[in-house]
């Protein structure tokens, strides 16, 4: 059991402890989730994201909508710059401190990286907002080249535990994920890492993915929920109800204290109302403006639930 008086954000906790957490019923982890967050992270923002390059990926993720691999009936396109600039100030008008452009792909071709980087050069003169990429599996020198021209923070999700990843991916390895994430590191960049729960992994393999985050020393971390998608090899599992999901947010809350746990892609249908307990108990960010394929709450709803949260600092 974890002692609260005595519990340091520093230290690593033991993983007795740590599996131990998976004995306590849902209401004890949040409120044990609460203090932690109210004392250590009790901050809260809003980001957002444009997918600058959507469908035609050679990577064979299971979950995912945009693999080649898979017949889901997305079309391959690409957004204008003009796109991107008016997305961006609509988001920031919002309230979004951050904007992210994402690309499909194990990574960014050169081409692909020349006409990135020119985005961020205007995204970087026109708008006040912090600037994220997303764009896979990349070079160091092009993560200089990024924070050359304004990224502050590069996302790559492990997307599950090592134990496994291996069930959702083939195309590329776990290490290749991590050498990515230290190569953010190195390069002075802010490493946005999470991922996906309701995969098919156990609770115990998402505690381990936690604890794979905590290791790592990531303090930024997108939290989706499945929402199985036809055509791809998990089009038939079964949806997580929102009282694991609000048990699996809590235990993140619990390893990764100082994190910003960004409730992301799949909270709407599966979360509902009980979106305000999340954000209240564990997370402390929110993704506005839509995901990569699919739409998202109306930002006016969001909003709404923005406000009706207990105090916050933004």
């Amino acid at each position: 059991m974890i002692d609260l008086e005595s519990f340091n954000p520093e230290n690593r906790l033991n993983e007795s402890a740590v599996y131990g957490l998976l004995n306590l019923d849902t209401d004890r982890l949040l409120m044990i989730a609460k203090r932690i967050k109210d004392k250590y992270s009790s901050s809260f923002e809003l980001c957002s994201i444009i997918s600058y390059k959507t469908g035609r990926c050679t990577e064979n993720c299971s979950f995912c909508a945009q693999s080649s691999h898979f017949n889901t009936g997305i079309e391959f396109k690409k957004v204008s710059v003009e796109e991107v600039i008016f997305k961006a100030k609509l988001m920031k008008n919002y309230g979004s401190k951050r904007f992210s452009l994402v690309s499909s792909g194990r990574g960014p071709s050169k081409a692909d990286m020349d006409e990135l980087l020119s985005i961020f050069e205007r995204l970087k003169k026109e708008v006040d907002i912090e600037l994220c990429a997303s764009l896979g599996i990349i070079r160091e020198r092009d993560l200089i080249r990024l924070k050359d021209v304004g990224v502050s923070t590069y996302h790559h999700n492990l997307e599950s535990s090592r134990s496994f990843f291996g069930n959702i991916c083939s195309t590329h390895s776990y290490d290749e994920r991590i050498e990515t994430i230290e190569a953010v590191k190195r390069v002075g960049l802010i490493p946005c890492v999470g991922g996906i729960v309701g995969l098919g992994e156990t609770f115990e393999q998402r505690v381990e993915f936690a604890i794979i985050l905590k290791d790592l020393g990531i303090r930024s971390v997108p939290f989706n929920i499945l929402i199985p998608i036809k055509g791809t090899p998990l089009e038939n599992v079964r949806v997580l109800d929102k009282s694991e999901v609000l048990k699996t947010l809590a235990i993140f809350r619990i390893i990764l204290p100082y994190a910003t746990i960004r409730l992301c892609a799949g909270r709407e249908s599966v979360l509902g109302k009980y979106q305000k307990l999340a954000l209240n108990s564990a997370a402390n960010a929110l993704m506005i403006g839509g995901y990569l394929t699919r739409p998202g709450e109306d930002i006016e709803r969001d909003l709404e639930l923005i406000r009706s949260l207990d105090p916050i600092k933004i």
